[in-house]
C-alpha cells in the first residue's frame, strides 16, 4: 500500500451530502464489474446496500477513495448463542489498487473494533474471495469458517417472495477482546437484519 493513502475513521453521521456521493461512485465502479445487479444499490448517492454502516474506514488517494470497510455492531445468534459483534461489510478497493489488501482495511480499523467492545468481528464474502480472504487468515489475523449458513432479512419485501434468505458464503471471524476459542459452536448464523 503506498504511503500516500490517508485513512479516514468517521461514524456515520459525520458523513456529508458529498462524501455519500463519492461513495456511491466509488461502490457503482469497485463492484459494477462483478454484475449489474451488485452496483445497483448504490445508485442516486446511495452509499450503502442493505443495512447502514455505523462506522467507515475510507483511505483516500491522490486519486480520490482508495478502500472503504464498513461496521455495525448488532447482535447475531450462532446456534442457540445471542453474540455481539462488529459486523464487517461494504468492503471495497478501487481497481487499480486490488493488491492493497483487506488486511489493511482490517488494519486500519482495530482501534475502533476495540472501541467498540465487541468480542469478535465477523463477515462473509463470497467463495469467489477465498484465497484472498486465506492469504489474510495464515497472519493469524482471522479465521475462515466453512460449512456455516447465514439468514438474512432481505431489503424489500415481495407478497410473493420469502422475506429472509439463507445462503452458504464464507464466514470470517476477527477475534477482538475475545479468543476464537470462545467463539461459539453452530452452523447457522442469524443476522436477525440485512448483510452490511
Amino acid at each position: 500500500m503506498s504511503s500516500k493513502v490517508q485513512w479516514k475513521l468517521c461514524w456515520e453521521n459525520q458523513l456529508e451530502r458529498a462524501d455519500h456521493q463519492e461513495l456511491s461512485e466509488f461502490f457503482q465502479k469497485t463492484y459494477g464489474p462483478t454484475g449489474a445487479s451488485h452496483a445497483k444499490p448504490f445508485e442516486g448517492g446511495r452509499s450503502w446496500a442493505g443495512a447502514r454502516p455505523e462506522r467507515r474506514a475510507i483511505a483516500y488517494d491522490s486519486l480520490g477513495i482508495a478502500s472503504h470497510m464498513g461496521v455495525l455492531r448488532r447482535f447475531i445468534k450462532v446456534g442457540e448463542t445471542d453474540l455481539l459483534v462488529a459486523e464487517l461489510g461494504l468492503y471495497g478497493v478501487r481497481p487499480d489498487l486490488e493488491r492493497m489488501g483487506i488486511a489493511h482495511s482490517v488494519g486500519a480499523l482495530s482501534p475502533s473494533l476495540r472501541e467498540l467492545g465487541v468480542p469478535f468481528a465477523f463477515g462473509t464474502v463470497r467463495h469467489a474471495m477465498r484465497n484472498h480472504v486465506e492469504r489474510y487468515c495464515q497472519q493469524g489475523m482471522a479465521s475462515i469458517l466453512t460449512g456455516v449458513r447465514v439468514r438474512s432479512s432481505i431489503p424489500e419485501v415481495h407478497p410473493d417472495l420469502p422475506s429472509t434468505r439463507t445462503e452458504d458464503p464464507l464466514v470470517v471471524v476477527f477475534p477482538v477482546g475475545q479468543p476464537m476459542s470462545d467463539w461459539p459452536p453452530g452452523t447457522l448464523i442469524e443476522r436477525n437484519g440485512m448483510e452490511l
